[in-house]
């Protein structure tokens, strides 16, 4: 069977892995999902991740994050544009996750970006999915 949204996996892996308080979720590694997993940490919101070398693939493990009480970091992660169903935003219409409380993950023609990066740089583009 052959996935057709590896990013929907990696949110839910994420996700999943959050929800059993795990210390770490395995998701199988590609270019776009290793700069978003960049966001993620730059923003906050994982505390690491790793590269694992293996044939023929490999994958990055991601170590979530936790507050002081075990409360989680990452409230809800939620994808946005799919394959089926792909979802394009000017720089104008970038949405506000939570009032700026979370970030939107866009690919656009100078990379993978957060909502607030795009916004700066004055462009639009894909909207991949919103954590908060």
């Amino acid at each position: 069977m052959t996935m057709t949204d590896p990013i929907a996996d990696m949110l839910t892996r994420i996700r999943n892995a959050n929800k059993a308080r795990n210390e770490y979720a395995d998701i199988p590694a590609s270019k776009l999902k290793l700069e978003m997993i960049r966001l993620l940490k730059g923003e906050g919101f994982i505390e690491d991740f790793k590269i694992v070398e293996a044939s023929p693939q490999g994958f990055v493990r991601v170590f979530l994050k936790y507050a002081a009480g075990g409360e989680r970091v990452i409230r809800g992660l939620r994808r946005v544009s799919t394959p089926g169903s792909r979802r394009y935003v000017g720089k104008k219409e970038i949405p506000r996750t939570l009032g700026g409380l979370g970030i939107a993950i866009l690919t656009t023609p100078k990379g993978v970006m957060t909502d607030a990066q795009a916004r700066k740089e004055g462009i639009g583009g894909e909207l991949l999915c919103t954590v908060w």
